[in-house]
């Protein structure tokens, strides 16, 4: 199965959640931070540098449970603003 690539925007997109992640995560540790989500820290690690941009619906949910956020702060920080 070949996989579509991604629109520049999507890539943007998913580099934003990673910042927002990484911001909301602070001081505790990805291998923490995982492990409360349910998923490994190089899942994590991927999403939180932009390498994985478009993580599963679920992944980013329990991800957004760990860290306190509610998935419409998630959907509207990773919106881009309008031009």
């Amino acid at each position: 199965m070949v996989r579509t690539p991604l629109t520049p925007e999507e890539r943007e997109r998913g580099e934003r959640l990673g910042r927002l992640l990484r911001t909301a995560r602070g001081e505790r540790s990805m291998v923490e931070i995982a492990g409360v989500a349910g998923i490994s820290a190089e899942t994590l690690r991927k999403i939180e540098t932009g390498r994985a941009p478009t993580p599963a619906f679920f992944t980013v949910a329990a991800l957004a449970g760990a860290l306190g956020l509610s998935m419409d702060e998630l959907a509207t920080l990773c919106v881009p603003a309008p031009a």
